[in-house]
């Protein structure tokens, strides 16, 4: 009998010390309390049946437990100032006005027990006062730790996360975190190697059907006439089935993000390579503008910003010229678009012009009439529109003529053609009594170097001198014009004679042969047969500017 006494009486008092004890505990964490609501707060925690059985087993000590509660004062303190929290994360949801120890040793608990089931987390330490979480302990690397963080602030009654981790960067744990990834990735992908190979293989068939239709030339070119547009819509078809069939292929693996991410990224990068090759950009919208004006054709003589020549092709990006020195020139066509083009062949009537001089003395009428008549005994020299010649000049010593004449460049090599027609000009002109006369310079001297100069002359013994001095008031006699003029025409006679000598030899047809040169045509017919990568979008079908 006393020893079940005694060993109830050691029950009792064990649990008077323990109530006692967390009591004190509660206490001393929420000084602003009263006494009386946090006992009710620890009966209740410790349970009914409890607080009774101790009560039943006891009444003595039940009854100064309750004595001491009713006369102990009630303290009340001022709240200690908030902590200075370094590194805290906080939980922006309401705070509430009164918490209780039992809510904090919940969330303790709770974070304890996700951190348990979490891989680099056990060792991470939590205590709670008044909502506000510490987390101490040690974390492989800041990626864990950043997980601590935000799992503890996803608990409705956290306040905040006062964050004292210590990231060790542990090389050992930190690699087997990334081992331990990198074979679960593994095993993943062997699982979904199957699904992954159907969508591949329905990424190739998509893209093998794009391609095929877009191979289908002719049925493009029905569709439009420009072999350019033709072209362009055939590859738009294309990449429209490359995204549809990599479309197909990630919902079937179950990868759709992946294709908003390749989307976004494709964005940015077009954004740089736009900027990167805006140049070009340019140049191909050029190509397709100019496919689809045709300002000229294959084989037609164009001037482009002085650049001339005749045209062999024009392509995606250039337009390719042979020179009339006949090399090939090719032209970036973003600067064909903006240049200004000027079109020989358009209109195979073409003028050229000349100038020649006469004497002040003669009638310039009358030079305009031989010219012309000359002019017009010249086969390719057209009669509609007819040749014309005009005064443009009256100058010191002579009147300026200008003759415009039209020929057919079709059969007319233009510069051949204005090269006949000056010769013919002239010589009719020297023929009819015109004189072509040059400009006349005239130097005057004083009388003291008139008198050396007739000093020097006169003791020389040679009888020709380089050097005539001409007096400042020479005297003009009709004896000295006419030598004069007699030493003209016998050099004009013997000029004419020794070029009709000239013109009769081997091969002077073609000096005064006005055709054009056919190796040049066909240099630019060779240049056209050539086969080339490029598609050619000069289309004799396409309507022209």
């Amino acid at each position: 009998m006393n020893t079940d006494f005694d060993r109830s009486t050691m029950r009792n008092f064990i649990k008077a010390w323990g109530q006692m004890l967390l009591l004190l505990s509660i206490f001393f964490t929420f000084p602003v309390y009263a006494a009386g609501e946090e006992v009710a707060g620890i009966t209740t925690e410790l349970g009914t049946d409890k607080a009774e059985n101790t009560a039943a087993d006891n009444p003595l000590l039940d009854t100064a437990s309750e004595a001491e509660v009713s006369e102990s004062p009630v303290v009340i303190s001022e709240p200690p100032p908030p902590p200075v929290i370094s590194g805290e994360s906080t939980n922006n949801a309401q705070i509430e006005t009164t918490p209780t120890p039992q809510k904090d040793n919940d969330i303790r608990q709770r974070i304890q027990g996700i951190f348990s089931e979490i891989e680099g987390l056990q060792d991470v330490n939590v205590s709670v006062t008044q909502g506000v979480v510490t987390l101490t302990g040690e974390t492989p690397n800041e990626k864990k730790a950043q997980q601590a963080i935000n799992l503890t602030n996803r608990l409705t009654d956290v306040v905040t996360v006062e964050d004292r981790i210590d990231r060790t960067l542990d090389v050992q744990e930190n690699v087997t975190t990334v081992y331990q990834g990198l074979k679960a990735q593994a095993k993943n992908l062997v699982k979904a190697l199957p699904l992954l190979l159907v969508g591949i293989v329905l990424f190739a068939l998509v893209t093998w059907f794009g391609s095929w239709l877009s191979n289908r030339n002719k049925m493009w070119q029905r569709l439009t006439p420009n072999p350019f547009v033709a072209e362009l819509l055939s590859q738009t078809v294309k990449v429209i089935f490359i995204i549809f069939g990599l479309i197909l292929a990630l919902s079937l693996i179950g990868a759709e993000t992946i294709l908003g991410t390749l989307l976004g990224g494709a964005g940015v990068i077009g954004i740089a390579v736009g900027f990167a090759v805006k140049d070009t950009i340019e140049n191909y919208i050029a190509s397709l503008m100019l496919s689809i004006r045709q300002p000229f054709r294959a084989r037609d003589h164009i001037l482009i910003n002085n650049q001339e020549g005749i045209v062999v092709r024009l392509t995606s990006r250039a337009t390719i010229l042979m020179t009339l020195d006949g090399n090939q020139l090719r032209i970036p066509n973003a600067e064909v678009f903006k240049a200004t083009i000027l079109n020989y062949t358009k209109n195979s009537e073409r003028r050229f012009t000349f100038e020649l001089g006469i004497d002040s003395n003669d009638d310039p009428l009358a030079a305009i009439k031989v010219g012309l008549d000359a002019i017009y005994t010249l086969a390719f020299v057209l009669d509609e529109p007819k040749a014309v010649a005009v005064i443009t000049n009256v100058g010191d010593s002579n009147i300026i003529l200008e003759f415009q004449i039209w020929v057919d460049q079709s059969d007319t090599d233009f510069s051949k053609a204005r090269s006949i027609a000056i010769r013919e000009t002239k010589h009719a002109l020297e023929n009819e009594g015109f004189s072509l006369p040059e400009p006349i310079y005239r130097l005057r001297f004083n009388s003291n170097l008139e008198k050396a100069f007739e000093h020097m002359q006169a003791n020389t013994d040679s009888a020709k001198s380089d050097m005539t001095i001409t007096p400042t008031t020479p005297k003009v006699t009709n004896e000295n014009l006419n030598k004069d003029n007699n030493v003209d025409d016998k050099d004009k006679k013997q000029a004419k004679a020794r070029a009709k000598l000239i013109l009769q030899g081997r091969n002077a047809d073609e000096v005064l042969n006005a055709r054009p040169d056919d190796k040049l045509m066909e240099k630019v017919e060779q240049e056209i047969a050539e086969s080339s990568d490029e598609t050619d979008l000069l289309d004799n079908n396409s309507p022209q500017e």
